[in-house]
C-alpha cells in the first residue's frame, strides 16, 4: 500500500473533505485491505488524527444548533466525546498489529465525525 503525502482537508476550515477522510478510512477498514507497512501506517495514523482534530469542532458547532435534546444533536455529541478520548489514547504497544488496530478505531471515529457532519447539516447532499 502506498500512501501519498496529501493535506488533510480543503482551503477552507469551516468545510470537511469528507471524501478524502471516508477514502483514507477505507484504507485500514475495507474487507480487503492490505496491512499497511509500518511507515504507512504511521503517515495514515497521523493523518486520521488530523483529521478528527480538524472535524471535532466543525461538527460540534453544527451540532450546536440544533435544539437541546434533539436526538442528532445528542447523538453528534456523543460521537465528539467518544473522538476525543480516542485521541487522547495511544496503541496498547508497539506492534505493528497493535498500530493498525489503534488506527482503525480512528478510522471508525472519523468516519462517525463524516456521518454526523451529514446528518448535522454540515454537507449538503
Amino acid at each position: 500500500m502506498k500512501v501519498s503525502p496529501r493535506p488533510p482537508c480543503g482551503s477552507s476550515p469551516s468545510l470537511l473533505d469528507t471524501a478524502a477522510m471516508r477514502a483514507t478510512s477505507r484504507l485500514l477498514l475495507a474487507q480487503d485491505a492490505e496491512p499497511p507497512s509500518p511507515q504507512d501506517l504511521e503517515t495514515l495514523t497521523l493523518r486520521l488524527r488530523g483529521y478528527m482534530m480538524l472535524a471535532i469542532p466543525v461538527v460540534e458547532s453544527a451540532a450546536l444548533t440544533w435544539p437541546e435534546g434533539d436526538v442528532p444533536r445528542a447523538c453528534a455529541l456523543a460521537c465528539i466525546g467518544e473522538a476525543r478520548m480516542r485521541l487522547r489514547l495511544e496503541p496498547r504497544n508497539s506492534t505493528l498489529t497493535a498500530g493498525i488496530r489503534y488506527a482503525q478505531r480512528l478510522a471508525r471515529s472519523v468516519n462517525a465525525l463524516c456521518d454526523h457532519y451529514r446528518t448535522v447539516g454540515g454537507e449538503q447532499r
